[in-house]
């Protein structure tokens, strides 16, 4: 079953090629069906600059919302955060826990 993490944002995928290390695992893109020679196959979807993929809250990059499906990019390290933070601003909000507040009820 998919892994849905906590936190992630969709990004143009040309954002992510500005990286210098970037690489992309295009085997690994989502499938679509198509038809060759009269025969439905499924194969990874071509990715094109027009496409938008997800960092997620690991700094891993995914076609589509899910945590450990579709990876395109895992080469986490140093580099690959500090442009995450500084050039896409990428950060994983803190939420505060919501306190329920007693109510008066009225007689």
């Amino acid at each position: 079953m998919a892994n849905l993490g906590r936190y992630c944002k969709a990004y143009p995928i040309s954002r992510f090629r500005e990286f210098v290390g970037w690489s992309e695992k295009n085997d690994n893109a989502r499938k679509e069906k198509k038809n060759v020679d009269g025969v439905d196959v499924e194969a990874p979807r071509e990715l094109t600059d027009k496409d938008y993929l997800y960092l997620q809250e690991n700094f891993t990059v995914t076609d589509g919302i899910f945590l450990d499906e579709n990876i395109i990019f895992d080469q986490v390290d140093e580099d690959w955060v500090d442009y995450c933070k500084t050039k896409l601003n990428f950060q994983v909000p803190t939420y505060e826990p919501i306190k329920a507040e007693a109510g008066n009820s009225a007689s």
